[in-house]
């Protein structure tokens, strides 16, 4: 264009020199021109419109996003579609990858295992490159059979059951949040050292992430000689009254429950124990770390305490994401918001700097190069858990998770 504009402005720079010549050569210099201009012209349209072809004629990079949807637990899900949407949009914006466009692909698995099956499934057949979900640990760990055999990469932003990374049973699995095991060796040394308690009931929801997590508190409280495990119970999620287990808790002698498991359990068993006047300290992990448990739980969620990610949100990256969630979506953002959009970030710029959507050159630059994210610079080890990555305690207080800086 900038070659068509200078030929017009010689072209009329010419035709004030021929004032002396005849009308009939000025009417052919000016139509030579004008048919040299429009041939130009549309020889640019042409190219332009060839380029806008190619880059439609691209295919997108997919994005499955899969997690509880709908359904008790979908709080802690839908967090992680508004983090990919974002993510996504960004991208997007900026042209994509290499000129191919971020297209995700979302299922509900409702935190169920034989539905995250059906789920993993659907999205593979789709052919989606990367997968960002599963949610819960016990949905989770079905689908990542379908995704090995398909040799797809997931990445969790919330399941914590230690197996998923350290059986190495699944080397296609990422997560950007520390294991249960940690977590639970959190929680054990803040109720004996920080609370100074020694009398402990363990009570878990029967599923892979509360079980687990409970049997390595269990452990972990078993081995030093300052804490006593005087109740170890599981109770049946989904149940409208657990006061068999809260008389439990009482006959026990606990000076504090530390409890394994997700919101809808906990509420309940929280908001019975209070109204039996039961002061005991109830102690929780990040599936109990939500919004939705103290807006269940109302005035009986105060004062409890739960481990979750660390608070990151001084982190520039964090705080732009966060802005951009109250921009889009008009409300602060959900559970693990900030360790799914790490998540989608961390397998987008993989496959960016792979300049490659194979498996084994994605997994390469996850294992290999650090990424700037909202939970900091982080790279994965062999395992595929996140280095730097970890938990602090939190407690409720006026209503709001606060961070426990003891």
């Amino acid at each position: 264009r900038r070659v068509l504009f200078r030929s017009l402005i010689f072209l009329m720079e010419e035709l004030r020199m021929v004032k002396k010549q005849s009308k009939w050569f000025t009417k052919l210099i000016i139509l030579f021109f004008a048919l040299a201009l429009g041939g130009l012209l549309i020889t640019s349209c042409e190219k332009e419109k060839k380029a806008a072809a190619v880059a439609k004629e691209l295919p997108p990079i997919k994005m499955g996003v899969v997690g509880p949807h709908s359904g008790d637990l979908a709080s802690y899900g839908i967090p992680t579609i508004k983090a990919a949407k974002l993510v996504a949009a960004r991208i997007n914006a900026l042209g994509g990858i290499d000129g191919r466009k971020i297209e995700l692909v979302i299922e509900d698995d409702v935190c169920k295992p034989e539905v995250a099956t059906n789920s993993a499934t659907k999205v593979v057949g789709d052919k989606v490159n990367v997968v960002l979900g599963h949610i819960c640990s016990g949905a989770t760990k079905p689908a990542l059979r379908v995704y090995k055999e398909a040799n797809t990469i997931a990445m969790s932003p919330s399941a914590t059951n230690p197996g998923l990374t350290q059986s190495g049973d699944y080397p296609n699995f990422f997560r950007t949040i520390a294991s249960d095991d940690a977590q639970a060796l959190l929680e054990v040394n803040f109720a004996l050292d920080t609370l100074n308690l020694t009398k402990i009931a363990v009570i878990h929801d029967k599923g892979d992430y509360g079980k687990g997590l409970a049997e390595f508190a269990k452990g972990f409280l078993e081995k030093d000689s300052r804490g006593t495990v005087v109740l170890y119970e599981g109770v049946t999620p989904g149940a409208v009254d657990y006061s068999a287990v809260v008389q439990k808790i009482k006959r026990s002698g606990a000076e504090a429950v530390i409890f394994g498991g997700y919101h809808p359990e906990a509420s309940k068993i929280v908001t019975q124990m209070r109204k039996k006047q039961m002061d005991t300290i109830f102690i929780s992990d990040d599936g109990v770390k939500d919004d939705t448990f103290i807006k269940v739980a109302g005035k009986y969620a105060e004062g409890v305490y739960a481990s979750g990610p660390m608070d990151t949100s001084t982190n520039p990256l964090a705080k732009e994401a966060v802005a951009a969630h109250k921009k889009e979506f008009q409300e602060e953002p959900g559970a693990f918001f900030l360790n799914a959009y790490s998540a989608a970030l961390a397998m987008l710029n993989a496959i960016d700097k792979a300049n490659s959507t194979k498996y084994e050159d994605i997994v390469n630059v996850l294992r290999n190069e650090y990424v700037a994210t909202p939970l900091g610079i982080i790279k994965f080890d062999e395992r595929g858990d996140a280095i730097g990555v970890g938990f602090s305690m939190y407690q409720v207080i006026n209503g709001k998770y606060i961070e426990n800086k003891k």
